[in-house]
């Protein structure tokens, strides 16, 4: 059921999660065949000068005994430096290139991945109830199968190959030495080409089948995909709650202002719009507090009690609501129209002066 719940593609944090625990997508068959055709093109490239190397070595060995006034001692100490000499120079290049090519396929597929997570020691791996799941895993039976197969595939390949050296062996009675031992390194030569091909069909397979299979292992449900996103980005209730308590905050701010209007110009109910014009201090009106619905009505409320003048005017209401950001001048455009309401603002309580 869990498996079956798991939908959704590896996010790019788990996948990063997974790196540096040393998890990631590897298929060691692809790593065993660049070794194996390291290898073999090594043995094909070099196997004129080994051949040589062997032969002077021969040659020294059947000399040396040949030497009658040579001690044992220095004779063995000889043989057994050169014998050392002639493994670093024929089995040297043979294991270093093996070795090169399997380091080169492991971290072409891991991205340079060097990570200490997967040699730590895991007490569960020691578990006999661990062990037997692990044994019979579909991981497991995979890989026999695969196992088997290969199994399979050499040995059809050598058996056909050595049937065919066998037919042909009739034919060497009739023929030079050399040639047949040159056909027998042919016969062998194609034998091992035909294990090179087979094995890397059987690598490509392995390959796409530990993509998918890692792909799998690596599929979350939805659930963890919004516990994640949750970690990464915070619980949405939360950030909502914030987002409200940061609101709340800015429209009291907002409301403190009101009492600093010199007119709330409103549509009847829907809204309204405080601003301020000192002369002496601001180069065009400020927005002090602007709202809709019962934020308007506030407004206008919050004016009327501290006796700011409230115009009704529809249109232009609706432009400052509009256009007009707060605590910031208005628009150039709407300059005019609210140029007029000030004027006739202005002129009405210098009335209301002269008459006191």
């Amino acid at each position: 059921m869990a498996e079956g719940n798991k939908t959704e593609k590896a996010t790019p944090k788990k996948r990063r999660d997974e790196r540096k625990k040393g998890n990631v997508f590897m298929s060691r068959d692809a790593v065993a065949v660049a070794s194996l055709l390291g290898t073999f093109a090594v043995l094909w490239l070099l196997t004129g000068a080994f051949v040589q190397e062997l032969g002077g070595f021969m040659i020294l060995c059947l000399t040396t005994v040949g030497e009658e006034a040579r001690d044992v001692v220095s004779l063995s100490g000889e043989l057994t430096i050169q014998g050392i000499v002639l493994l670093a120079k024929t089995v040297g290049p043979v294991v270093g290139t093996a070795i090169l090519c399997a380091v080169a396929a492991t971290f072409a597929q891991t991205q340079f991945l060097v990570s200490g997570e997967s040699i730590k020691p895991k007490f569960s791996r020691l578990s006999p109830l661990q062990g037997i799941k692990r044994l019979f895993s579909l991981k497991s039976i995979i890989e026999t199968l695969k196992n088997l197969i290969k199994i399979v595939i050499l040995m059809v390949i050598i058996f056909l190959s050595i049937r065919d050296m066998f037919l042909e062996s009739s034919r060497y009675l009739y023929t030079d030495l050399t040639v047949a031992v040159a056909h027998l390194v042919e016969m062998a030569g194609g034998m091992v080409l035909r294990i090179c091909i087979a094995f890397v069909a059987v690598a490509a397979m392995d390959f796409f089948y530990q993509w998918w299979d890692y792909e799998r292992q690596m599929k979350m449900s939805k659930q963890e995909v919004k516990e994640e996103y949750k970690q990464m980005e915070g619980d949405p209730q939360v950030k909502g709650k914030i987002k409200e308590i940061q609101r709340r905050r800015a429209q009291q701010r907002m409301m403190q202002q009101v009492p600093g209007a010199d007119v709330v110009i409103r549509n009847p109910t829907h809204f309204a719009v405080a601003l301020r014009y000192k002369p002496d201090q601001d180069d065009a009106p400020i927005v002090l507090a602007k709202g809709q619905d019962h934020i308007a009505q506030r407004i206008v409320q919050i004016a009327e009690e501290h006796k700011i003048a409230v115009v009704e005017n529809v249109p232009l209401a609706r432009a400052l609501y509009a256009q007009a950001e707060l605590d910031q001048f208005i628009p150039p455009e709407l300059y005019d129209p609210v140029a007029k309401v000030l004027v006739y603002i202005f002129k009405l309580n210098e009335k209301k002066q002269v008459v006191k």
